[in-house]
C-alpha cells in the first residue's frame, strides 16, 4: 500500500482524463489504521449477520431496508422520494413527483432482481449490467445505453469535460478496466479479506464510471450484492447510502485524494468505518423492530372484542405497510364495516395514519412502523 499509485492523467483535446491503475494484483495491507478498521467492520458485520438468523420473517424486514436504501441512494443523486411515497402505488403520487418515484421503484426492483439472480449467476459485470438495465428502464437516462458500458466519454460536474470536476478514463478503456475489477473480485490467489476487496472495488468502480448514467446507484448497490455473494451476509441487510449521504462531502474528497495523492489508506479507513457504523445501526434497527412487534402483539391481544382480527391485521401490516378497508376486510375475514372499525382503532392508537384526506377509498399507512426506518434530518 505504501507504493500504491492510483493511476495517470492523460491529456486529451481540451481536458485531462484519469486512467486508474489495475487492482487485480498482489496487495500488502501494511497500514495499522486499515487493519483496525477492517477488524471493526468484520466484527460488526458478523453481529448483523448472526442477528438476522434469529429475526422472524426476515424477508419482511429486508423489504423495508431495500426501500430505505432506494430512497437514500436516490437522494444522493438529488432525487427526492420519501419512504412513505416509495411504498404507495403510482396513482397516489403527485404528478410532479412521479419521475423521482419511478427511479426509486426501479432501484428497489433492480436490487431485488439482482439478489435473486445471485442464485444462478455469480457476482460479475453481467450482473451489474442487468441491474443497470433495470435501473434505467422508463426513467431519465433510459436512452443512455442502459445495461451496457458506455461507448463515449462522460464526466462528473460541469457542463463539459473541460470544466468538469473529474473526467473518468476514455470509453475504449472501460471494458478492460471492468474486466480487471471482476477478476480482482474472484482472484482466490490474492488471499485478501472480502471487506478489503469491496472497499477497493467501490473506489475503482466510481473512478471508472463505466455507465453513461446511474453509476453512483450501481456502485452503492454493488456493495450488498458482493457481500451476499461472498456469504458475508446471508441476506441484503446492509446498505451504505445513508452513511454516504450524511458524509457526502468527505466521501467525494476521499475519492479525489486517492486519485490526486495516492492515499488509498484514508479511503479504506473511511469506507470500512462506514461498513462498521452501518452494520451497528442495522443491529439497533432489528432490535427496535422486535421490541415494537412484541409490544403491540401484547397490547392488541388484550383488545375486546377485536383481539383476533387485530393481531391478524398487525401481522399483515408487516408485509403490506399501506392498506385500505377492502384489503383489511380480506386479510382479516371480517365485513367491510367491521374493517373500518378495526382501522379506526389502529388510527386511534397511532399505528395507522390516513394518507389521502379523501372520504372514500382512503389509504392508511403503517406509520408507527415506518418511523423505525425514516431518515432523521
Amino acid at each position: 500500500m505504501k507504493n500504491y499509485n492510483s493511476g495517470t492523467w492523460q491529456k486529451r483535446l481540451g481536458f485531462k482524463s484519469f486512467h486508474p491503475s489495475r487492482i487485480n494484483r498482489p496487495w500488502a495491507i501494511d497500514d495499522s489504521r486499515v487493519l483496525e478498521s477492517l477488524s471493526r467492520a468484520d466484527r460488526q458485520l458478523g453481529r448483523l449477520d448472526m442477528f438476522s438468523e434469529y429475526v422472524p420473517n426476515l424477508d419482511l424486514f429486508v423489504h423495508m431496508h431495500v426501500i430505505k436504501e432506494a430512497t437514500e441512494s436516490s437522494r444522493i443523486e438529488d432525487t427526492h422520494t420519501e419512504i412513505e411515497e416509495a411504498i404507495l402505488p403510482e396513482e397516489e403520487i403527485q404528478e410532479e413527483r412521479r419521475d423521482d418515484w419511478r427511479e426509486v421503484k426501479n432501484y428497489i426492483r433492480g436490487m431485488n432482481t439482482a439478489i435473486e439472480r445471485l442464485k444462478t449467476l455469480p457476482f460479475s459485470n453481467r450482473l451489474l449490467c442487468e441491474a443497470h438495465a433495470t435501473l434505467m428502464e422508463g426513467v431519465r437516462g433510459e436512452h443512455k445505453t442502459p445495461g451496457e458500458f458506455r461507448r463515449s466519454q462522460n464526466w462528473i460536474g460541469g457542463s463539459n469535460p473541460g470544466n468538469a470536476r473529474f473526467v473518468p478514463p476514455p470509453a475504449e478503456d472501460v471494458s478492460d478496466l471492468m474486466g480487471d475489477l471482476e477478476s480482482f473480485a474472484h482472484n482466490e490467489d490474492l488471499h485478501l479479506p472480502p471487506l478489503f476487496r469491496v472497499a477497493l472495488m467501490h473506489y475503482q468502480f466510481e473512478t471508472i464510471h463505466p455507465f453513461l448514467d446511474g453509476n453512483g446507484r450501481i456502485g452503492r448497490l454493488m456493495v450488498p450484492l458482493y457481500l451476499v455473494a461472498q456469504d458475508i451476509l446471508k441476506a441484503p441487510v446492509l446498505y451504505l447510502s445513508d452513511y454516504l449521504e450524511r458524509n457526502r462531502e468527505e466521501y467525494y474528497e476521499r475519492l479525489t485524494r486517492v486519485r490526486e495523492r495516492n492515499v488509498i489508506g484514508e479511503w479504506l479507513v473511511f469506507f470500512l468505518d462506514g461498513l462498521a457504523e452501518t452494520a451497528a445501526n442495522g443491529v439497533k434497527t432489528f432490535n427496535e423492530i422486535l421490541r415494537f412487534k412484541s409490544q403491540w402483539e401484547k397490547e392488541i391481544a388484550a383488545w375486546k372484542p377485536q383481539a383476533q382480527s387485530g393481531l391478524i391485521l398487525l401481522e399483515f401490516l408487516f408485509g403490506q405497510v399501506w392498506v385500505n378497508a377492502k384489503m383489511v376486510a380480506s386479510a382479516t375475514g371480517v365485513s367491510q364495516p367491521t374493517a373500518y372499525k378495526l382501522i379506526e382503532r389502529f388510527v386511534q392508537c397511532g399505528l395507522l395514519v390516513e394518507m389521502t384526506g379523501a372520504k372514500r377509498d382512503r389509504i392508511f399507512l403503517f406509520d408507527a412502523y415506518l418511523k423505525l426506518y425514516r431518515r432523521e434530518d
